[in-house]
């Protein structure tokens, strides 16, 4: 559908409405908590006591529970959004993960860091998949990648608030900023109405937020499973090659990396990837061709990443925002699996799917750290690389165009 130039001020009225606005800013402060972790982690464990030689596998261990708790937290969040509403999500996981955030700040032991990031996963588990899914029922179909769209840069630009945050102040400053931002949203959110879809189901006898109607239907399941699959080398470079480049740095010859400016980098390269990929998408009306362009040039940079020959700072942290942009299909990887799936599903699957692939983290660390001793850390990246983007290459090739799909349909038992 083009737009006329009596229709425009209408779709941006629609665009820029409450749910939207406020659903950006909330992927905003969970991004801010998500990365602050990637950022400080190195000065917040020395400050701990935690020994030189042991900052990496002590910092997988923290990273590992805080995905853990993000699977957890999918699952739980995905499940409530569909059977209680999307609001009830927006609410309930912007609290938990802010109060923990504030608690992050007053840890004095590796254990407690644990356990609290754990806690902020299942809290951050339910901010983007409630929020997408919220702004994929309210707007339009015409306009719903640039609602998405939207929410992804402003995510995007928490992560390098993160960056900057971290700089200006101690790392438990951090940690009680990003607190503190959560629960002023909070107040924004009592301005925040229903999705129309969901409503309409709310009070009927459709079963809703039922995950079982996914794991033991064929058809479903495979969807699903090819959903999650897409989006793995996104967070292979996020939680792999970003959170451990001063490692793979130092394994290239170029020292002083600083894994906090690694990671603004990496971000706000994709904040120009997923403006890109947006644009790109509502311009060529397909999702599937946009995804498919960002993981071969995610491939690229990767090799590039792991194997040009580089003695200086500029250009390791050149690449570094290269792969960062190359990460732009994120939302739109998440925009598919919420228009797979009707609307008693949907928010289970926009929830979980996200979480799962973030969750990939572990067996990805894991298969990192088993094939480091016999072939090094950059041998070791390249193969996992080259695997989860052969992998996500193959599910894309296998899911459906979503860009014209209508989204008010039920998923029957």
């Amino acid at each position: 559908m083009s737009l006329t130039s009596e229709s425009r001020p209408s779709l941006l009225k629609q665009l820029l409405q409450v749910p939207v606005i406020v659903a950006a800013l909330g992927y905003l402060v969970d991004m801010y908590d998500l990365f602050l972790f990637s950022v400080v982690r190195v000065p917040s464990l020395k400050a701990l006591n935690v020994p030189t030689e042991n900052l990496l596998t002590e910092g997988i261990r923290l990273l590992n529970y805080q995905m853990a708790g993000m699977l957890i937290g999918g699952v739980l969040w995905g499940v409530i959004a569909d059977k209680k509403g999307r609001l009830s999500v927006l609410f309930g996981s912007i609290i938990m993960y802010s109060l923990a955030n504030i608690g992050n700040g007053f840890v004095t032991s590796v254990d407690q860091y644990a356990i609290l990031r754990f806690i902020a996963g299942v809290g951050l588990a339910g901010e983007l998949g409630a929020g997408i899914t919220l702004v994929t029922e309210v707007l339009p179909k015409e306009i719903r990648g640039y609602g998405t769209t939207l929410v992804a840069t402003l995510g995007v630009l928490g992560a390098i608030l993160a960056y900057f945050v971290a700089d200006l102040f101690a790392w438990r400053i951090s940690y009680f900023v990003g607190g503190g931002m959560g629960l002023l949203l909070l107040v924004l959110r009592f301005n925040v109405f229903e999705s129309g879809m969901f409503k309409q189901i709310k009070d009927n006898s459709i079963e809703k937020g039922n995950i079982m109607m996914i794991l033991t239907n064929g058809k479903r399941f495979t969807k699903y499973m090819m959903a999650i699959l897409v989006g793995l080398p996104i967070w292979f470079v996020v939680g792999i090659l970003i959170t451990f480049s001063p490692e793979f740095g130092a394994a290239k010859g170029v020292e002083g990396i600083n894994a906090g400016k690694a990671v603004m980098l990496a971000f706000s390269g994709q904040v120009f990837g997923d403006i890109g990929s947006g644009l790109l998408s509502q311009y060529l009306k397909s999702r599937k061709k946009v995804i498919g362009l960002f993981i071969l040039l995610s491939l690229a940079m990767m090799i590039g990443y792991l194997l040009i020959p580089m003695q200086d700072l500029f250009s390791f942290y050149l690449l570094c925002a290269l792969l960062g942009f190359c990460n732009g299909y994120w939302t739109l990887f998440i925009t598919i699996a919420a228009e797979l799936f009707g609307t008693n599903l949907r928010a289970t699957v926009a929830t979980t799917v996200p979480n799962f692939v973030r969750g990939a983290t572990i067996p990805l660390a894991a298969l990192f750290v088993q094939f480091k001793p016999d072939f090094g850390v950059i041998q070791s990246g390249l193969f996992i690389g080259l695997g989860t983007s052969a992998v996500a290459l193959i599910a894309l090739y296998f899911l459906e165009e979503t860009f014209t799909k209508d989204m008010n349909f039920v998923e029957k038992k």
